[in-house]
């Protein structure tokens, strides 16, 4: 029943927007150049169900192939910066200043070193730089977290800095970790799309390149149903994240 309550009240908020906006465009015969109303962009999201999954499918592709580039650089970057506080303070303003540089910036150069003829390459670099803070800021916060009194144990025993990172630290970021491969995900996907805008080519077939094509047609009707496929792709991302994590940390706690 408590599921059953939390589905019905955003479903209900929902509906009642997606009533109050078709009302709007009726009564105020709002060309649907300027804003279709819901009604015809359910049209079109049924009409272009089949062009809107492959494209789904392209930006779902690149998004976690990012994901994967991003953790893979960093998680060891991380484990490594968790051993000494000189790497620490070596590697962390180079990984802020990466997080603050907007993608869009450096974006038209990872467009032409991937090469003109393969935007996907210069997509998925630009979606993994947005995704490897998070990775990276989670999994260090993490290493950081560990309890004050094993770390005087560990100091007791003589365990060696190595030791110390397998076997304390890495698993008490094991949360701040999964934290971050969450927030990764949706970010993944952002980096993709705003890559795709910035590549300006079609070769991807992403949900971004839906909506430039339907943008540069006028038809607004086509552009809300990629957005709603695009919005539809994160929240499914995010929710399945959320699921992998939720297993990750009840067999961490000892609980499976």
């Amino acid at each position: 029943m408590k599921a059953l309550a939390a589905l019905a009240l955003p479903a209900a908020l929902i509906l009642v927007l997606l009533g109050g906006w078709e009302a709007a465009c009726r009564l105020l015969a709002v060309p649907s150049y300027i804003l279709p109303p819901p009604s015809e962009i359910a049209q079109a999201v049924i009409a272009g169900r089949a062009i809107l999954f492959a494209s789904a499918w392209n930006t779902l592709a690149m998004a976690l192939a990012a994901l994967v580039v991003a953790a893979a650089i960093a998680t060891p970057l991380a484990l490594l910066t968790g051993l000494s506080p000189v790497i620490e303070r070596a590697v962390s303003p180079l990984a802020v200043t990466l997080q603050v540089t907007p993608v869009v910036a450096i974006a038209p150069l990872v467009v032409i070193w991937a090469g003109l003829e393969h935007p996907e390459r210069a997509i998925v670099a630009l979606a993994a730089v947005v995704a490897f803070f998070p990775i990276f800021s989670g999994a260090l916060s993490g290493l950081k977290s560990a309890d004050p009194d094993l770390e005087r144990l560990f100091d007791l025993y003589g365990a060696t800095r190595l030791q110390r990172l397998l076997r304390l630290r890495a698993p008490a970021a094991t949360p701040f970790y999964m934290e971050g491969i969450k927030v990764a995900a949706g970010l993944s996907i952002i980096g993709a799309v705003v890559a795709e805008f910035v590549a300006g080519s079609g070769g991807a077939q992403g949900l971004a390149w839906r909506i430039l094509e339907a943008g540069n047609r006028l038809r607004i009707a086509e552009m809300f149903a990629a957005v709603f496929a695009l919005a539809v792709l994160g929240a499914g991302l995010y929710a399945a994240m959320q699921a992998v994590e939720r297993k990750v940390l009840a067999a961490w706690r000892g609980r499976d």
